[in-house]
């Protein structure tokens, strides 16, 4: 039987985020659903070892061993779903796609496309090639999630940015919606 993993990345650590961040993706999207879900506190957070790091490039060295661990261990995995909530979902756009006939599927929830720089200390050049590599990728798959009341990111720069990703990747702004509400369109881009 084939599999269905989802990893779940929490906000930034450094602003108290933990893997039990958002508790609306973990269990009103993808709980249910048939899927392993691993969530987890990422370095320096709860019990995990090390230190956060500044960059956000540790943490998604982290990301892709515990994907290879998780797709060692579980036996037939065909679809992979990386959800980054906030700075979460910095660490998301860096996993590259798996190789086909492995579905790899990216949703970034409130990327925190304001505060960039600062948040990675000030790696944006980095980021942005990033992601644009993944959005220009045949094989990606790819849901930017953002609403207007989002704490970090004003929706007229949300808007800007989605018209230059609208080839690549979904986008949706939910009027009136927090990065917390919006899975009612996460369920529905997953079916």
């Amino acid at each position: 039987m084939a599999e269905l993993l989802a990893v779940c990345l929490h906000p930034w650590s450094w602003l108290g985020g933990r893997m039990n961040d958002p508790p609306p993706v973990r269990d009103r999207i993808i709980g249910g659903r048939n899927y392993y879900i691993i969530r987890f506190n990422s370095r320096g957070v709860g019990s995990s070892s090390g230190w956060a790091s500044l960059t956000g490039f540790s943490e998604a060295k982290d990301l892709e061993a515990l994907v290879h661990w998780a797709m060692n261990k579980i036996a037939h995995v065909r679809s992979l779903v990386l959800v980054g909530y906030s700075h979460g979902s910095f660490i998301a756009s860096l996993h590259p796609v798996l190789p086909l006939p492995i579905k790899t599927s990216h949703i970034l929830i409130s990327y925190p496309l304001g505060p960039r720089g600062w948040l990675t200390l000030f790696n944006t050049g980095t980021y942005a090639t990033q992601l644009q590599e993944l959005t220009n990728n045949s094989d990606a798959n790819i849901l930017v999630l953002y609403g207007d009341r989002d704490e970090f990111t004003a929706a007229s720069k949300y808007e800007t940015w989605a018209t230059e990703l609208r080839n690549n990747a979904t986008t949706k702004n939910l009027t009136g919606q927090s990065g917390r509400s919006l899975t009612g369109k996460i369920r529905e881009w997953l079916s």
